[in-house]
């Protein structure tokens, strides 16, 4: 959490938040998101959204609106938006930050497991029930249970959930009284729930039960802006992990992250970035650091050029190689590079198999 302790009642940001104190009735920004200090209605959602974009500003002002009300969030984004730091900032800016936040991915538990993980099942329930177990309901009591890629959830159990959040009540599986719930819920998607309502494939009730506020975290093409200081805060970070000798990144580099299409979003870009200093030879990110998906979508005339350079490479280095017959540290000698550096364009060539 922030460096100052938070006093009860009032709301606390998470760790990655500002470093400034923690004010009641005010959400606090995320320290890694702006220098800036937290301003009224400019609260900022998570540390992965880092920047000052008209988009961010808005996700900000709805955090800091959002967070000190009890009321249902539905979050929708495409994937790699950063939809459970937002939940999170929620859940830390809120009167609920002493709580537990419980979060759940819809799409990683079967179907047939679903019930029993959301609400429980005493002992002897079903076969192999050999103790009583809490689901996630129940154990996000007190705090906010955070329900991640809600649209994959089926009919049946779609209808269980809106029970739930209408009674306030669950029922463990075998039990025989139904448990009392004090929980914040947040549910998030990369679908459009809206057309899943009008294909028949999402309860058009629970839809409106979850929609009580609503956000959308904006896709990074839709931000380019914000692109150069991720790109710098994901260098620092795995910069300090690797060799803590990457301070930054080329003007190059920079131009080809920002004009990128980024399909994965901000997920996408750390793990390019991350993939740049852990192969990287310098202590800055080169264009040639980047993978050859970046470099063949800047145009028609980027992705031939690119083509023809990768092929000037690839029979560069196999000339080196047949000269050094094999041996990487002669065949690096003879290009004029670092070992490492040949072992990483190796692997950015697919040519590992000419080390012996």
């Amino acid at each position: 959490m922030s460096g100052s302790e938070c006093k009860p009642g009032r709301a606390q940001p998470s760790k990655e938040m500002s470093g400034s104190e923690c004010k009641p009735g005010r959400a606090q920004p995320l320290k890694e998101m702006s220098g800036s200090e937290c301003k009224p209605d400019r609260a900022q959602p998570s540390p992965e959204m880092i920047g000052n974009s008209a988009p961010m500003a808005q996700l900000a002002r709805f955090i800091a609106r959002a967070a000190p009300t009890t009321s249902n969030v539905l979050i929708e984004g495409e994937s790699g938006t950063g939809k459970e730091l937002v939940a999170q900032a929620l859940h830390r800016n809120s009167m609920r930050y002493e709580g537990p936040f419980v979060a759940v991915n819809c799409a990683a538990l079967p179907e047939s497991l679903l019930e029993s993980e959301f609400f429980g099942h005493e002992r002897g329930a079903f076969t192999g029930a050999v103790s009583q177990q809490k689901g996630k309901f129940e154990l996000a009591e007190g705090g906010t249970l955070f329900l991640d890629e809600v649209a994959e959830l089926s009919v049946s159990i779609q209808a269980k959930l809106l029970r739930a959040l209408e009674k306030r009540t669950i029922d463990r599986i075998g039990g025989r009284w139904p448990i009392p719930l004090d929980i914040r819920l947040i549910a998030a998607t990369n679908r459009d729930l809206e057309r899943e309502v009008a294909a028949g494939r999402f309860r058009e009730d629970l839809y409106y039960r979850l929609k009580v506020l609503h956000v959308r975290t904006p896709a990074l093409r839709d931000r380019r802006e914000d692109i150069p200081a991720l790109a710098e805060h994901f260098v620092l970070r795995f910069g300090k992990q690797a060799r803590g000798e990457v301070k930054g990144i080329s003007p190059e580099a920079e131009s080809i992250l920002k004009n990128y299409h980024w399909p994965g979003n901000v997920r996408q870009l750390q793990n390019v970035i991350e993939q740049a200093v852990v192969l990287g030879s310098t202590n800055i990110v080169l264009k040639e650091d980047l993978p050859d998906e970046l470099l063949n979508r800047q145009g028609t005339g980027l992705r031939t050029y690119s083509e023809k350079i990768r092929e000037f490479k690839c029979q560069l280095f196999k000339r080196a190689f047949d000269h050094a017959h094999g041996d990487y540290k002669e065949a690096a000698v003879l290009l004029g590079l670092h070992p490492n550096c040949v072992h990483r364009h190796l692997r950015n060539l697919n040519l590992t198999h000419l080390l012996r």
